[in-house]
C-alpha cells in the first residue's frame, strides 16, 4: 500500500471519528453530499464521497468530482507532514483546488 494512500485513509478514519464526537460539525454536515478527487500526479488518482455525515472509503480511480485536490507526491507528503503550508502550495501553483468557496472552507475541516 502507498504511503498516500495509507495517509488518506487514515485522514478519512480521523475525520468520521471527530464527526462521530462534534456534534457542531455531525450538524454543519446534515444534508451534505460531495464528491472529492485527489489527484497525485506521479502517483495516481483516489477519491471518496462526503454522505450521511461521513467520508466513504477510499477508492482508486480517475472520477469527476465536486472537489478536485491535484498536486504531486511531494508537495502532497510535505502538506500531511506540515513541512508545508497550503497557502504557500497554491501559491507556487504546487496545489490546485477545483472546488466552490463553500466546499473549500468544508475541505480544510477534513484534514
Amino acid at each position: 500500500m502507498s504511503e498516500i494512500r495509507e495517509l488518506l485513509e487514515d485522514a478519512i478514519r480521523r475525520f468520521n471519528e471527530r464527526v462521530d464526537e462534534d456534534e457542531k460539525l455531525a450538524k454543519e454536515l446534515e444534508g451534505v453530499e460531495r464528491s472529492i478527487a485527489v489527484k497525485i500526479s506521479d502517483e495516481g488518482d483516489y477519491h471518496f464521497n462526503l454522505k450521511d455525515k461521513h467520508a466513504t472509503p477510499l477508492e482508486e480511480g480517475d472520477v469527476d468530482a465536486d472537489i478536485e485536490i491535484l498536486t504531486d507526491k511531494e508537495t502532497f507528503l510535505a502538506l500531511f507532514k506540515k513541512e508545508m503550508g497550503p497557502m504557500k502550495a497554491i501559491a507556487t501553483k504546487k496545489l490546485k483546488i477545483n472546488a466552490s468557496l463553500q466546499d473549500m472552507i468544508r475541505i480544510r475541516k477534513f484534514f
